[in-house]
Protein backbone atom coordinates (compact mmCIF):
# COMPACT_ATOMS: atom_id res chain seq x y z
CA UNK A 1 0.00 0.00 0.00
CA UNK A 2 1.08 3.57 -0.65
CA UNK A 3 1.67 6.14 2.04
CA UNK A 4 -0.96 8.73 2.83
CA UNK A 5 -0.53 12.50 2.82
CA UNK A 6 -0.64 12.46 6.62
CA UNK A 7 2.39 10.16 6.77
CA UNK A 8 4.42 12.45 4.51
CA UNK A 9 3.70 15.50 6.70
CA UNK A 10 4.93 13.74 9.83
CA UNK A 11 8.40 13.23 8.36
CA UNK A 12 8.88 16.91 7.46
CA UNK A 13 7.22 18.55 10.47
CA UNK A 14 10.29 19.17 12.67
CA UNK A 15 13.08 18.27 10.27
CA UNK A 16 13.55 21.67 8.61
CA UNK A 17 13.18 23.96 11.63
CA UNK A 18 15.89 26.49 12.47
CA UNK A 19 16.70 27.12 16.16
CA UNK A 20 17.60 30.55 17.55
CA UNK A 21 18.04 32.19 20.94
CA UNK A 22 16.08 35.37 21.46
CA UNK A 23 14.81 37.87 23.99
CA UNK A 24 11.13 38.63 24.62
CA UNK A 25 10.51 42.35 24.20
CA UNK A 26 6.73 42.60 24.36
CA UNK A 27 3.74 40.52 25.45
CA UNK A 28 0.89 40.53 22.94
CA UNK A 29 -2.70 39.32 23.14
CA UNK A 30 -3.63 35.68 22.75
CA UNK A 31 -0.40 34.21 24.11
CA UNK A 32 1.77 35.82 21.45
CA UNK A 33 5.15 37.43 22.10
CA UNK A 34 7.38 39.84 20.19
CA UNK A 35 10.91 38.39 20.23
CA UNK A 36 14.24 39.74 18.97
CA UNK A 37 16.80 37.17 17.82
CA UNK A 38 20.09 37.75 19.64
CA UNK A 39 22.44 36.96 16.73
CA UNK A 40 21.13 39.30 14.05
CA UNK A 41 18.51 41.51 15.72
CA UNK A 42 15.64 40.22 13.54
CA UNK A 43 12.22 40.72 15.16
CA UNK A 44 9.44 38.13 14.95
CA UNK A 45 6.16 37.08 16.53
CA UNK A 46 6.22 33.83 18.52
CA UNK A 47 3.81 31.70 20.48
CA UNK A 48 4.37 29.13 23.21
CA UNK A 49 5.00 25.50 22.45
CA UNK A 50 2.18 23.10 23.41
CA UNK A 51 4.10 21.48 26.29
CA UNK A 52 4.93 24.89 27.77
CA UNK A 53 1.24 25.86 27.63
CA UNK A 54 0.19 22.52 29.10
CA UNK A 55 2.57 22.87 32.08
CA UNK A 56 1.69 26.59 32.46
CA UNK A 57 5.26 27.84 32.12
CA UNK A 58 5.20 31.64 32.26
CA UNK A 59 7.25 33.82 29.92
CA UNK A 60 7.71 37.50 30.74
CA UNK A 61 9.21 40.47 28.92
CA UNK A 62 12.99 40.34 29.19
CA UNK A 63 13.21 36.53 29.34
CA UNK A 64 15.72 34.75 27.12
CA UNK A 65 14.02 31.98 25.14
CA UNK A 66 14.84 29.31 22.58
CA UNK A 67 12.89 29.57 19.32
CA UNK A 68 12.06 27.24 16.46
CA UNK A 69 11.46 29.01 13.15
CA UNK A 70 10.40 27.57 9.82
CA UNK A 71 12.82 28.44 7.01
CA UNK A 72 9.82 29.34 4.82
CA UNK A 73 8.36 32.06 7.11
CA UNK A 74 10.94 33.86 9.25
CA UNK A 75 8.39 36.28 10.71
CA UNK A 76 6.72 33.68 12.96
CA UNK A 77 8.15 31.22 15.44
CA UNK A 78 7.51 28.90 18.36
CA UNK A 79 9.03 29.30 21.84
CA UNK A 80 10.34 25.90 22.94
CA UNK A 81 12.30 26.73 26.09
CA UNK A 82 12.78 29.55 28.58
CA UNK A 83 16.37 30.02 29.71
Amino acid sequence: MGSTARDKGDDLSKEGLVTFDGKVTELLRGGMFRVIIENNGHELIAQLNGKMRMHKIKVLAGDTVELEVSPYDLSKGRITRRR
